[in-house]
C-alpha cells in the first residue's frame, strides 16, 4: 500500500485507505472514546495475539552494603494475551456520489467512522456487549468488578453525592491500588451540577472543557475525568440500546490496555444486498448504490477488573 496514492473511487476498486485517511480516523475515534482517553495503548497486531505486559505491582528496591547481597524485587508483571477483534459497518452511498466526488464522501467517512468505532469499541469495552445486546468481542471489560456505588445513597447533612463518589474511590485505594481517573455517562453532568451542601451552595462546579467529539475533558475529585453515551449504554437513535443505570467508573487506568490496528480496510460493491434496520432487503444493483464495507481491528484487556469501581444510578441499586 503506497501512502502517496490519491484516494479515489472513480473505478470502485479501492481496498484499503491510504494512512493519510486512516490515521486521522483512529486518532478521532480515540479522542471519542472514553475508555480509550484513559487507558494506555499498546501495540496490537492483527494476524497474531500479543502479549501485554500489565504491572502489577512496584519493584522494590531497598539499601545494600558495598559487595552485600542485593534483594530480590517483590514486584511482578503480569502478561494478558490481546488479540485483535474485527469492528465493521456497512455504509451505502449512491453510486453517482461516489462515482463524481470521491474525496467528498471520504471526509464524509471520516467524520462518520469515528463516532461509530468509538461507540462499538466503549460498549464492548465497558459493558461486554455489541451494539445490539449480545455478548461483546473482549475476554475483559470494565463492568466485570465487583466494586459498585449506588448514587444518591448518602444523605445530604453527610455529604451527598460527593461523598458517594469519595466512598468509590476509597474502595479502590483500600484495595491497594491507584485511583486516577473516571469516564462518566453524559447524564451525570447535571446531577453533580445540581448537588449542593446543606446551605444550598453548590458542590461541584463545571471543570469540564470542550473536548473533540463526544467526550470532554475536565476533572471529578482532582482526577482526569471524560464524559461519553457510553458508559450507560444509551445512544440517540439506537433503538436496540438501552440505558444500564451505569452513570461512571474510576479506578486504576494503569490496568486497562487497548490496542489498535494500524489499517481500515474498505470493500466495495454495486452488486449486493443488505437488509437494513427495518428488515428490509436492498439491491445496491437495482437500487444504484455502493455498498462500502468498512472493517477495522481492536484489542483490550484488564489487568485486574477489581482496579475500578462502577457508579450506578439509584433506580438502578447495587
Amino acid at each position: 500500500m503506497a501512502a502517496t496514492q490519491p484516494v479515489t473511487l472513480a473505478g470502485i476498486p479501492n481496498s484499503l485507505l491510504p494512512p493519510t485517511i486512516a490515521g486521522p480516523i483512529f486518532a478521532k475515534a480515540t479522542e471519542q472514546s472514553t475508555v480509550m482517553r484513559l487507558a494506555r495503548r499498546v501495540p496490537l497486531s492483527m494476524t497474531a495475539n500479543t502479549e501485554i505486559p500489565v504491572p502489577l505491582d512496584v519493584p522494590t528496591a531497598d539499601w545494600v552494603s558495598e559487595g552485600g547481597k542485593k534483594p530480590l524485587s517483590s514486584g511482578g508483571i503480569g502478561v494478558k494475551t490481546m488479540s485483535g477483534k474485527k469492528v465493521a459497518t456497512l455504509v451505502a452511498v449512491s453510486e453517482e456520489v461516489a462515482r463524481t466526488n470521491a474525496a467528498g464522501l471520504y471526509q464524509q467517512l471520516s467524520q462518520d467512522l469515528p463516532t461509530a468505532i468509538a461507540r462499538a469499541f466503549d460498549t464492548a469495552a465497558i459493558h461486554g456487549r455489541t451494539m445490539k445486546g449480545g455478548s461483546g468481542p473482549f475476554g475483559d471489560y470494565l463492568t466485570m468488578t465487583s466494586k459498585s456505588v449506588t448514587l444518591g445513597t448518602t444523605a445530604q447533612s453527610k455529604g451527598g453525592i460527593y461523598a458517594d463518589l469519595v466512598k468509590g474511590m476509597a474502595d479502590v485505594t483500600d484495595d491497594d491500588w491507584d485511583f486516577n481517573g473516571f469516564v462518566a455517562d453524559k447524564r451525570l453532568k447535571p446531577q453533580l451540577l445540581l448537588a449542593t451542601d446543606t446551605s444550598g451552595r453548590p458542590i461541584f462546579v463545571d471543570s469540564t472543557e470542550p473536548g473533540t467529539g463526544a467526550a470532554g475533558a475536565g476533572t471529578l475529585l482532582g482526577e482526569p475525568l471524560a464524559y461519553g453515551s457510553g458508559i450507560s449504554g444509551k445512544y440517540r437513535r439506537q433503538s436496540t440500546t438501552t440505558d444500564s443505570g451505569l452513570r461512571a467508573i474510576g479506578g486504576d487506568w494503569s490496568q486497562a490496555a487497548y490496542g489498535v490496528g494500524m489499517d481500515i480496510t474498505v470493500k466495495t460493491s454495486t452488486e449486493a444486498t443488505y437488509v437494513d434496520e427495518d428488515g428490509t432487503v436492498h439491491s445496491a444493483f437495482q437500487e444504484n448504490l455502493v455498498l462500502l464495507l468498512i472493517e477495522a481491528y481492536f484489542g483490550f484487556v484488564l489487568g485486574d477488573a477489581e482496579a475500578f469501581v462502577k457508579y450506578v444510578g439509584a433506580q438502578a441499586g447495587s
